[in-house]
C-alpha cells in the first residue's frame, strides 16, 4: 500500500512496510512516537518537487476542489502501477479511481496514518528540515488565502456590503440624535418644532441661536429663507418656553454638532458608495436607478457573484422573504416585489401595472447583474438600453404610447367604431337602420295598454278556474252512478232478521264503496296537476 502526502514543497509517497498494523488504530499513534519506528512503518518511495509558488498554489488549489492537477496525475501513473493508494480525500480518491484506475482506500486507520507522518516528516524525507518547511508552508498558505478571497481592488463587493449596512445605522443614529435636540431643546423654545420641520436645518439653527432671546439680534439668512426667518423672530418673542442655564444649552449645542458631523460623514459615505457601486455594478446602477436599491440587492445577496446566480424570479422577491413564506404557509398570493419595488421604473408605474412591471425589471436586473460580475466590459451600455426598453414597455401599459402597436408599425393605428350591421368591405348595409320609434314617448298610451294586459290575464284565470270545475264535475258523475246502482241492489235484497253476520256485510259493503272512491279522487287530483303544469 502506498500513502499519498501533500507538503509545501512538493508530493510524496510513502511505501507502508507493516500493514498488519494498521487494524489497531489505536495503536497507531506510538508507532510514530519516534523517528526510528516511524521509519520502520513507512519508508519514502517517490517524491515530486513544485518548480515555483504558482505551480504549488495550483497544485493545492485542485486537492481543495476534489481534483488531481496535472503534475499528481503524471506523477501517480509514474509510480503506482499495481499498488493501492490510501489518500486523505475520499473526493479525490474516487477521481483518481475513475481517472487512473488506480484502486484508493479512505478510513480512520488511514487518517491515523496520515496525522504520524505529518509528525515525522523532517526526518521521513531526506533534506527538508523544519526551518525550511515553516517558511514553505507559511507562504503557500497566503498564497491559498489570495486566491481564494480573488482580491482585486477594483472589483471588491465587500466594501458595498459594509458601507450600505454603515449608511442605514449612520441613518437610524441620525434619527435618534436629531430627536433628542428637539426633545431637549423643545422646553425652551416649543414654536421652533413647527417652523422647522428638518432636522439638519433645525440642529444649525439651535447652534446658532442658543438663547431664544437672541433670535431677535441675529441673521438667519443663510440658513433659513426669509419667510421662515421671520416666523422664527415673532415665535421667539412670544414663545411658551422655559428659561435653560447657559450649561444646559453648551450640551445642546455639543448634541448639534455632533448631528451636523454626522450628517456630513454620511454625505461623504453615499459619494463614496455612488463611485463604488458605478465601478463594480454599472449596469445594475443604470437599469434600477436608485443607487441604494442595487447597493441593497447586492448585501442581501451575500456577492455580486452569489447574486448574478439568482434567477430574475428570486431578486424579484428578494427582501420580501417573511411575506413570501407567510403567504405559502397560509396559501394566499404571493408577494409581487421585495427590495425593487423602490426602483425608480417601478415608481413610475401604476398600481395595477407594478408587478409587471418589477417582473420585467427582475429579468433585466438577472442579466446587467451577470454582465457585472462575470463581464470584462466596464461600461453602462447593457444597462441604459434596459432601462430604456423598461420604459417604453411602461409606456404601452400605461397607455400613452400608441404609436406603436408591435414595434415595427409606422404611424397610429386606423380605430373604426364595430357595427354589427354593416358589410365587410362595402359601405352598405345589411339590414335597414332602425328609426327611433315616437309613438313609445307618450305615457298615456302605455298606461292603457297596461290596463288591458291586466284585464286580459284576469280573464284567463276565470276560465282556468271554470275549466278545473267541470273536469271535477264530469269525473264525480260516473262514481255517483255507480253508488245509485248499489243501493237500488240492496234495497231489492229481501229482509233478514237481524243477526251479527248483515252487521258485518253492512261493514264491507262501506269498505267497497270508499276503495272505488279513493282511485277516482286520486284521479282528479292526477288531472288537475297535469292541466296546471300545462298552462
Amino acid at each position: 500500500m502506498l500513502v499519498l502526502f501533500e507538503t509545501p514543497g512538493g508530493f510524496a509517497l510513502f511505501k507502508v512496510l507493516d500493514e498488519g498494523k494498521l487494524s489497531n488504530v489505536e495503536d497507531l499513534g506510538n508507532v510514530f512516537s519516534s523517528a526510528d519506528s516511524a521509519r520502520k512503518m513507512v519508508k519514502l518511495k517517490a517524491f515530486d518537487k513544485f518548480d515555483n509558488t504558482s505551480e504549488a498554489l495550483e497544485a493545492v488549489a485542485k486537492l481543495l476542489e476534489g481534483a488531481p492537477s496535472k503534475g499528481l496525475r503524471k506523477f501517480l501513473k509514474a509510480n503506482c502501477e499495481g499498488e493501492t493508494l490510501a489518500v486523505a480525500d475520499s473526493k479525490l480518491g474516487n477521481i483518481i479511481k475513475e481517472k487512473l484506475k488506480i484502486d484508493c482506500v479512505h478510513n480512520n486507520a488511514v487518517m491515523e496514518l496520515l496525522r504520524g507522518v505529518r509528525s515525522q516528516l523532517s526526518e521521513l524525507i531526506s533534506g527538508l528540515g523544519a526551518q525550511d518547511l515553516a517558511p514553505m508552508s507559511l507562504g503557500l498558505s497566503h498564497s491559498l488565502a489570495r486566491y481564494k478571497l480573488k482580491f482585486s481592488s477594483d472589483k471588491v463587493d465587500t466594501m458595498i456590503i459594509q458601507a450600505i449596512g454603515l449608511l442605514d445605522d449612520l441613518d437610524k443614529e441620525l434619527n435618534t440624535y436629531a430627536m433628542r435636540v428637539r426633545e431637549w431643546y423643545g422646553w425652551h423654545f416649543p414654536e421652533l418644532a413647527k417652523i422647522i420641520s428638518d432636522n439638519i436645518l433645525y440642529a444649525k439653527s439651535v447652534k446658532l441661536m442658543g438663547n431664544r432671546v437672541n433670535a431677535a439680534k441675529l441673521d438667519f439668512s443663510e440658513i433659513l429663507a426669509d419667510e421662515v426667518e421671520a416666523e422664527l423672530k415673532e415665535a421667539s418673542v412670544i414663545s411658551m418656553g422655559t428659561e435653560v442655564s447657559d450649561l444646559d444649552l453648551l450640551h445642546i449645542r455639543e448634541l448639534c454638532d455632533q448631528v451636523l458631523s454626522l450628517a456630513e460623514y454620511r454625505a461623504q459615505l453615499y459619494d463614496y458608495l455612488k463611485s463604488r457601486m458605478n465601478t463594480i455594478a454599472p449596469n445594475l446602477t443604470a437599469l434600477v436607478g436608485e443607487l441604494l436599491v442595487g447597493a441593497r440587492l447586492i448585501s442581501h445577496g451575500g456577492s455580486l457573484l452569489n447574486l448574478s446566480k439568482q434567477p430574475g424570479s428570486t431578486i424579484q422577491i428578494l427582501g420580501a422573504e417573511k411575506a413570501l413564506f407567510r403567504a405559502l404557509k397560509t396559501k394566499h398570493a404571493t408577494p409581487k416585489y421585495g427590495l425593487i419595488y423602490h426602483a425608480s421604473v417601478v415608481g413610475q408605474a401604476g398600481p395595477k401595472n407594478k408587478g409587471k412591471i418589477s417582473r420585467s425589471l427582475a429579468a433585466k436586473a438577472a442579466l446587467a447583474i451577470r454582465c457585472d460580475a462575470l463581464g470584462d466590459g466596464e461600461d453602462n451600455s447593457m444597462g441604459v438600453e434596459s432601462r430604456l426598453k423598461l420604459e417604453t414597455r411602461l409606456r404601452s401599459l400605461e397607455g400613452k404610447d400608441l404609436g406603436r402597436l408591435s414595434g415595427s408599425a409606422k404611424g397610429k393605428p386606423k380605430i373604426e367604431v364595430y357595427d354589427k350591421d354593416k358589410k365587410i368591405g362595402s359601405g352598405g348595409l345589411i339590414t335597414p337602420a332602425k328609426t327611433y320609434n315616437t309613438a313609445a314617448d307618450s305615457l298615456l298610451g302605455q298606461t292603457s295598454t297596461a290596463e288591458n294586459g291586466v284585464k286580459e290575464k284576469k280573464d284567463k284565470k276565470k276560465k282556468k278556474k271554470t275549466d278545473d270545475a267541470e273536469e271535477v264535475a264530469k269525473t264525480e258523475e260516473p262514481s255517483k252512478k255507480k253508488s245509485k246502482k248499489k243501493k237500488t241492489e240492496v234495497e231489492t235484497e229481501p229482509e233478514e232478521p237481524k243477526t251479527e253476520e248483515p252487521s258485518k256485510k253492512k261493514k264491507k259493503r262501506k269498505h267497497e264503496e270508499e276503495e272505488t272512491e279513493m282511485p277516482a279522487k286520486k284521479k282528479e287530483k292526477k288531472d288537475k296537476k297535469k292541466k296546471k303544469s300545462e298552462v
